[in-house]
């Protein structure tokens, strides 16, 4: 049992009446985070009505050393109550949901509060105010502010006893209902988190509590969740954490009960027809969630869960959870699908979905591996959402990469094949302008149409292309040494960089200097897109010396002071058409075979560089290795001076570049 701090010792003498509510029991008796955020949920699921009401018990921990006068919430679901929602103002209502129609009131979801009270039991409902921090938009009832009767002193605990209603919304967004099939996400009162100074950005204590906005995700404390879920017994629920229990109650329903500890959010699902399948992994049970017509691809689902985890446990830190669940939704809820939970995930699947067509180990493993870029180096993605999505995405590259090849590990049919990687790649160098915004921008500032590619596609282009300058071993070390020093916090991108940096100092690389600085304000930070071209190749013949060369006036034979070997003097010229600078490497090839391989600061505009040697340069490739992944046009990265003629190579290249394309836009859509 855990003992619980009150706001003061004029409080203690009520504390009998909150034991029962707030004492929580525990999986582990070391916490792994602050538990900043601790919450007691009792709550019931009406299917029918698309209602939960709930209790929930709240008990937050003053870490600072300011006194709390007042606390901010999200109230999430109210996005979508009504099309004045700054989430639905921004388009979200296109966004993974369908579009709700005003006239179908069922299909609107909402959050509200009934009673706040604190441990005296003095009620704060109206004392609750909503705040639009981000747009003023004052139609908007995501975020709430509540004023204390007492302050939270620094170092103390206020418990408060909330009763709340929520309407869950047809699915839209990460959550909500279709049919049969519920999704629960983002659906109880959430504490927002109190940022101190020196925490991320702060300089001084404030409240970091953003609106929901139609493309920005979550953030928010470390805490434990015991939540009793009471529903009709035929029901098969899956959530975040443990399942402690399950009760059978008279009247029809049943009551289940999970446990999480040390994590930033819970979400669940309930729906009668899964097909359950478990099995463990080392430490980890692992729960699948499966519709009964894709219960034959079990093996798909588990088998690429496990690769992920073996993956994460052996190049980047362990998962410290016990358990993982893996939700299947049914077709007609797909919009609830590729969704990330501490320790749950919606992942993606249609029927007969062919093995060399890897959407649904692409997709499981993406969403687990938000469990360490969302779930335990919880990142405030309302404003650096590149730190989780971007991160994750380049991992995947990698998982996908490793178990089913470079080339093969998206689309591997019909003779024809891509990897992962090139479909992120593209995503990024695909887009209609690349420079429309900074990796860095808060989510709701990307222009409309860009927030993906850019937070996904860009960042894991650049983060390969980080790994192959410095090279895989040293891109290890930096990332395990992130997620060692940052897991269980709130890092920051300059976190991260100032990670990069210390490992590039003792590295010492004279190619790339001892910090990567100037590689970070370009690619992250700045809008410049990478563009080296091989412009051209001029050969001349180093024509042998002729005239007098002595005092006798003498016509001298050329023989005489020239060898009669043949010279070449090979001029190969690069230039960057793009603003951002790279170090690049380039290779020319000549016509006895041999090779030199130069290095170019890539500052300048253009760069020649000249050989003079008894054989001709025959074509020359900037990047010949690959390094620069982020380079937006590779197709002028090479030249030949014996072109290829060939008709057939010709339109052969251009049948197979329209195939790829089509393949990665259906990939796509799901």
């Amino acid at each position: 049992m855990k003992s619980i701090k009150f706001l003061s010792l004029l409080a203690s003498i009520t504390i009998l009446h909150f034991q029962t509510a707030i004492a929580q029991p525990t999986i582990s008796d070391k916490p792994l985070s602050p538990r900043i955020a601790n919450y007691q949920m009792n709550v019931k699921l009406n299917p029918k009505t698309k209602i939960i009401n709930g209790s929930e018990v709240l008990t937050w921990n003053n870490t600072s050393t300011d006194t709390i006068k007042e606390l901010r919430f999200h109230m999430y679901l109210n996005a979508f109550k009504n099309t004045k929602s700054t989430f639905y103002k921004e388009g979200g209502h296109r966004f993974r949901g369908e579009n709700i129609r005003a006239k179908d009131t069922v299909d609107w979801g909402w959050i509200k509060i009934k009673s706040m009270k604190d441990v005296n039991g003095s009620e704060l409902k109206n004392k609750i105010r909503f705040i639009h921090p981000d747009d003023n938009n004052k139609d908007d009832r995501t975020v709430i502010k509540v004023d204390l009767n007492n302050p939270v002193l620094p170092g103390s605990t206020i418990v408060l006893n909330i009763q709340f209603q929520t309407k869950l919304p047809k699915i839209v967004a990460r959550s909500g209902f279709s049919r049969d099939y519920f999704l629960i996400a983002q659906w109880f009162p959430k504490i927002g988190v109190y940022e101190v100074p020196g925490q991320r950005f702060a300089t001084k204590g404030s409240w970091n509590c953003h609106q929901y906005h139609a493309n920005s995700e979550f953030y928010a404390d470390f805490g434990n969740y015991d939540v009793s879920i009471t529903l009709p017994k035929e029901y098969i629920v899956g959530a975040t954490g443990l399942n402690t229990n399950t009760k059978l109650n008279t009247d029809g329903t049943k009551t289940v009960n999970y446990l999480a500890e040390d994590v930033v959010d819970f979400a669940w699902t309930a729906f009668k027809h899964y097909k359950v399948v478990e099995t463990q992994w080392k430490h980890v049970h692992i729960k699948a969630l499966l519709q009964p017509n894709h219960f034959y691809m079990k093996d798909r689902f588990i088998g690429s869960l496990i690769n992920a985890l073996n993956y994460f446990n052996d190049n980047l830190g362990i998962y410290p959870y016990t358990t993982v669940t893996l939700v299947d939704p049914p077709y007609y809820a797909l919009a609830a699908s590729g969704m990330e939970y501490p320790t749950f995930f919606t992942t993606m699947a249609l029927w007969g979905i062919p093995e060399g067509l890897k959407m649904i180990e692409d997709v499981t493993i993406h969403e687990f591996g938000h469990n360490y870029f969302m779930g335990l180096l919880a990142t405030n993605e309302f404003e650096e959402a590149w730190m989780d999505e971007g991160f994750n995405t380049y991992y995947e590259t990698r998982i996908m990469n490793y178990y089913y090849g470079k080339k093969t590990s998206m689309f591997n049919l019909f003779g024809f094949h891509f990897g992962d990687f090139e479909m992120q790649r593209e995503g990024y160098t695909g887009m209609s302008n690349p420079k429309a915004a900074p990796d860095a921008s808060f989510a709701w500032q990307y222009p409309e149409g860009n927030y993906g590619r850019i937070t996904y596609n860009k960042t894991a282009t650049w983060m390969t292309t980080l790994e192959r300058l410095v090279g895989l071993k040293t891109m290890n070390k930096i990332m395990k040494t992130y997620f060692e020093k940052w897991k269980f916090k709130h890092p920051t991108g300059r976190d991260f960089i100032n990670v990069v940096n210390g490992i590039m100092f003792e590295k010492n690389d004279k190619y790339l200097g001892n910090n990567m600085n100037w590689f970070f304000d370009q690619v992250l930070y700045g809008t410049g897109v990478c563009d080296y071209k091989l412009g051209r190749i001029r050969v001349i013949k180093i024509e042998k010396p002729r005239g007098i060369f002595d005092d006798s006036l003498s016509l001298v034979n050329n023989d005489s002071i020239n060898s009669k070997r043949e010279k070449f003097k090979s001029s190969v010229f690069v230039e960057r058409l793009g603003g951002v600078k790279i170090p690049v490497e380039i290779l020319v090839h000549f016509s006895n075979g041999s090779e030199e391989l130069e290095r170019w600061n890539g500052k300048g505009r253009v760069k020649v560089f000249d050989f003079v040697k008894p054989s001709k340069a025959v074509w020359a490739k900037v990047d010949p290795f690959n390094k620069l992944p982020i380079d937006i046009n590779i197709t002028n990265n090479s030249l030949n001076t014996r072109p290829r003629t060939s008709v057939i190579w010709k339109y052969t290249s251009k049948v197979l570049f329209w195939l790829e394309n089509s393949m990665l836009l259906f990939s796509t859509l799901f």
